[in-house]
């Protein structure tokens, strides 16, 4: 790495979220000098530790538990009655999420990352201007910049979605108190996590979805199987439908709902918007140093994750690629080696995507229909696990694993996954098709009994009709 002396830094980064404060780690840890800037005080780790993956996870941790415990006669343990105590399921997630984001600037610290609190603007492609929290303003030049900003909930222009009562993700994890019916806009991984949780401590819940099906990027099978479950647990649902206006009822919402069958009125305490979200983009200076980018869709970027502008990256949401933290991660390790005159390219390929409903879905690669579309002469390969032995002994049978692979060699394009560790379990997955692995590689491959995974190994043997406990007709 050369340095110019001219720079305080060799890598500034604007955010501190999963992709900010990895970038800002792997950067010191090639030796680099490294600013990292993030606006709130108590902000260190982003939406994903304070407002989003963290505390929704922790939220769920306790609804699972308190459905175990209700469920626990099924396999001989009596317990009293179960009851939620919410002000206790929150204290334990404020919890996590103080320690989490005390753990995030420790190792920013442990690293020799400086940290600044402000609100940062480009002033030229080596300059960031901060406007500190605590008053006055302070300039950084750096060698490099990434650009780490996030994204933020949209809230549709729906007459009358606004106000007390309406609620953003963020607004869903602080909320101090449950609200006794929901209706929730969007039936994607954002909406369905908080339609469990509610759902699950009592509150009656309504989704509604603009799209025919649930998790309209997911798999059909698998996104059809999922609202199977759901619909069961009482969550109902409304797809191909959209929210026309929200009315205030006294101390409630009356909500017009377009379906295909007409106009439905649904009443309700809160609205909770899931619809999306919109990449950071405004006010840092983008437009006077030159950097391309859409408010939709987020910055211009190439495979080593440099924007139009020479020594600028940008990482994460506001690239307006998937919305997920791990590969903000991971972005971020790729643009700070760029940065420190490494030549790494980014690979989205394999890159997971979980949701942590009950049961779980987990999906990587292509679906069904995506591979079809690709032109691949597709086979399909699938497995439950109800005849688990594994599943049988932890009384949780529902589920399957789903195999989309192609024809001629056999490559594994994509794998999903609905049911109990689902999240947990996809990372073989994950492997197999990062390193172009073949159907016959898992079926080679000896998998532990009695397992869940076990139902990847039969899955792959089912694409070729092979599956040794798979009844057939």
């Amino acid at each position: 790495m050369v340095r110019e002396g001219e720079y305080g830094a060799d890598v500034v980064v604007i955010g501190s979220g999963p992709g900010g404060y990895v970038a800002a780690i792997r950067a010191a840890q090639l030796g680099g000098r490294v600013t990292i800037i993030e606006k709130d005080p108590k902000g260190w780790g982003g939406t994903c530790l304070n407002w989003g993956c963290i505390p929704t996870k922790a939220l769920i941790g306790s609804v699972e538990r308190y459905r175990a415990v209700k469920e626990a006669a099924e396999l001989g343990v009596i317990v009293g009655e179960a009851k939620p105590d919410y002000e206790k399921m929150t204290a334990r997630k404020d919890k996590i999420v103080t320690t989490l984001r005390g753990g995030v600037e420790s190792l920013l610290k442990s690293n020799h990352v400086r940290k600044v609190v402000g609100s940062a603007r480009l002033v030229s492609p080596h300059s960031v201007e901060v406007s500190l929290a605590d008053g006055g303003k302070e300039t950084i030049e750096s060698q490099n910049i990434i650009i780490a900003t996030g994204s933020r909930a949209i809230v549709p222009p729906i007459p009358g979605l606004a106000g007390d009562g309406i609620w953003t993700s963020d607004d869903a994890v602080s909320a101090t108190s449950l609200p006794g019916s929901i209706l929730i806009i969007g039936a994607g991984a954002v909406g369905l996590e908080f339609a469990y949780v509610f759902c699950g401590l009592g509150a009656k819940c309504t989704v509604v979805e603009i799209m025919p099906e649930i998790l309209p990027a997911a798999d059909a099978e698998i996104a059809a199987e999922l609202k199977k479950s759901l619909t069961r647990q009482g969550i109902t649902f409304h797809t191909n439908s959209k929210v026309e206006k929200v009315e205030k009822t006294g101390a409630r919402k009356l909500i017009s709902v377009v379906t295909t069958k007409g106009t439905e009125a649904v009443e309700c305490d809160v609205v909770l918007v899931g619809a999306g979200r919109r990449p950071n983009v405004e006010n840092l200076g983008l437009d006077e140093i030159g950097v391309k980018y859409s408010p939709k869709s987020g910055i211009e970027i190439n495979d080593h994750l440099q924007t139009s502008v020479p020594g600028i990256y940008a990482i994460g949401d506001v690239t307006g690629k998937m919305l997920l933290a791990h590969l903000a991660s991971h972005q971020g390790i790729v643009a700070a080696e760029n940065c420190l005159g490494k030549a790494t390219v980014m690979d989205y390929r394999a890159v997971p995507a979980p949701i942590y409903t009950e049961p779980e879905v987990a999906t990587v690669g292509l679906t069904e229909q995506e591979a079809r579309d690709a032109g691949y002469d597709v086979m399909i390969g699938r497995f439950p696990f109800r005849p688990l032995g594994k599943a049988m002994a932890i009384g949780t049978r529902e589920g399957m694993v789903k195999i989309v692979a192609e024809r001629k060699y056999g490559e594994v394009l994509g794998v999903h996954i609905i049911g109990v560790h689902a999240t947990d379990l996809i990372h073989e997955a994950v492997v197999a098709i990062k390193l172009e692995s073949t159907v016959e590689e898992l079926i080679t491959s000896i998998h532990a009994h009695p397992t869940l995974s076990e139902a990847v190994m039969e899955a792959a043997m089912d694409t070729r009709g092979e599956s040794i406990h798979k009844l057939r007709n």
